[in-house]
């Protein structure tokens, strides 16, 4: 066998091990007739000029594959692998046009050159930096749009750079605040009498015991009221005589007798020694202040009582807030001791003033409770949900950069371009926000890698700086 051949088949060999790129590189491979290189793994070997002919030094998958062959074969479906002659080019990466092969060369003005790295730091001249890399060529023209950062869309998929269009939108938010539960205070009854008198007995109620209205709390002995109790029947036997009635029923109800026990008395005829007292309503015993025996002052007060069908949640929204909330909001509380469970309600009051210590205002939320699950003096957490009327323009809260004294966000400008603008901010949502300068209705805003961008952009800025002395003779 001629050298050329074995020399080809070795080559073969060695490449259907997968080592061509390497070992051809690494070990100066020389083939007598060879003149043209071609690439595999980051080396070079090389083969004849195509257009010469010769005797097949290896053979090929006839699909492409990366499957060689210094002798004839077949494929698992019978078809002949392609004899490779030691004349035909050979190429395992993509063949570039053959204009882009013999592109000329670039004929614009150089400015500078900038470091690969992306530091500050830039040449009149070309060089390479510490780890040997070349500096960026920076050419004329290429900053001709102020403010404006361009990016190739190769590095624009591997930043994983997004962008989404300004919108025009109601802007919702939640306030979260902490919230005590409380008695709704129109449901609230306290009982009282309005004579001196004895308690004679008292129902077995303590305080928690619900009771319902007409349930019997005391049995009461009061000398008053049995005097006007008398002066009631009196009148009441004169009428049937035809003399007109006194004033002895008017004073039975300004000493708070009961309209049932007056009743009684008017059909029997009789004053009772003592008098049932009954609850004036549905609810909970908040209080009980009487025991058997005990003599009761005017104006005392022997129960207190309270409906807890409906209760009360305050909650404290900090003053900065405070614009954001509506009556009628809708309210989310959530018990600390339930936080599974959800009450639904409104708000239907704020108050009219601020906490000197806490710079916080009290607003009200009323709420069924149901299964009498919320007590007085329960912690909460309440969320408030505000929302505009009016929509405005808003971008994602991701798409703002924010340093503390300059509101940013990056344009999208399309075909790789991006312009930094800085903005104003208006009212804050849960996942957007308003934006009352720096952008319209049309632009896009990039809302992920938009960091990368600003460091970019800062970037250039300084750069820039650089260019103006670097270019002057």
């Amino acid at each position: 066998m001629k050298r050329p051949l074995r020399t080809g088949m070795a080559l073969a060999a060695v490449l259907a091990a997968g080592g061509a790129g390497y070992w051809a590189g690494h070990r100066g491979l020389e083939v007598p007739g060879l003149s043209t290189w071609f690439g595999v793994g980051g080396f070079h070997v090389a083969v004849d000029q195509p257009g010469t002919t010769g005797t097949a030094i290896y053979y090929r998958d006839p699909d492409g594959k990366p499957a060689y062959s210094a002798e004839p074969r077949q494929t698992t479906d019978g078809r002949p692998f392609t004899a490779v002659p030691a004349g035909e080019d050979i190429n395992f990466d993509e063949k570039q046009p053959v204009e882009s092969q013999t592109a000329p060369a670039d004929k614009r003005r150089v400015l500078y050159y900038r470091n690969p790295m992306g530091l500050p730091d830039t040449s009149p001249v070309p060089k390479k930096d510490s780890m040997g890399m070349d500096y960026l060529a920076v050419y004329d023209g290429e900053e001709s749009e102020d403010g404006v950062i361009k990016l190739s869309p190769g590095r624009i998929q591997r930043s994983g750079v997004r962008s989404e269009p300004v919108r025009r939108q109601t802007l919702a938010q939640t306030i979260r605040v902490p919230g005590v539960v409380q008695l709704d205070e129109r449901q609230i009854s306290v009982v009282t009498i309005r004579a001196d008198a004895f308690v004679q007995e008292v129902a077995p109620i303590t305080t928690g015991d619900r009771v319902a209205k007409g349930t019997r709390l005391a049995r009461i002995y009061s000398p008053e009221i049995s005097t006007a109790g008398a002066q009631f029947i009196t009148e009441l036997n004169a009428a049937t005589r035809g003399v007109a009635e006194g004033g002895a029923r008017q004073r039975l109800e300004n000493l708070g007798v009961p309209p049932e026990i007056i009743t009684e008395i008017g059909r029997n005829r009789k004053v009772p020694s003592t008098i049932n007292w009954p609850a004036p309503r549905d609810g909970i015993v908040m209080e009980r202040n009487v025991s058997d025996g005990m003599k009761m002052v005017a104006g005392d007060s022997l129960f207190r009582l309270a409906d807890i069908s409906t209760i009360w949640v305050l909650a404290d929204v900090p003053e900065r807030e405070l614009s954001d909330v509506r009556i009628g909001a809708l309210a989310t509380v959530r018990l600390r001791g339930r936080p599974d469970t959800a009450f639904e309600g409104r708000v239907n009051l704020i108050y009219p003033q601020i906490a000197d210590a806490t710079r916080t205002a009290r607003i009200r939320i009323e709420l069924a409770n149901r299964d009498g699950m919320l007590l007085p003096g329960m912690y909460a957490d309440v969320e408030i949900r505000s929302q505009d009327a009016k929509p405005v323009l808003v971008v994602p809260n991701s798409a703002v950069i924010d340093s503390g004294t300059r509101r940013t966000v990056i344009l999208d400008r399309g075909e790789g371009r991006f312009e930094p603008r800085e903005v104003k901010l208006g009212r804050r949502g849960d996942d957007a926000v308003e934006i009352t300068e720096g952008v319209s209705e049309d632009d896009r805003v990039v809302v992920a890698a938009n960091f990368l961008i600003d460091a970019e952009s800062n970037l250039k800025a300084a750069l820039s700086g650089f260019a103006t002395s670097v270019v002057k003779p």
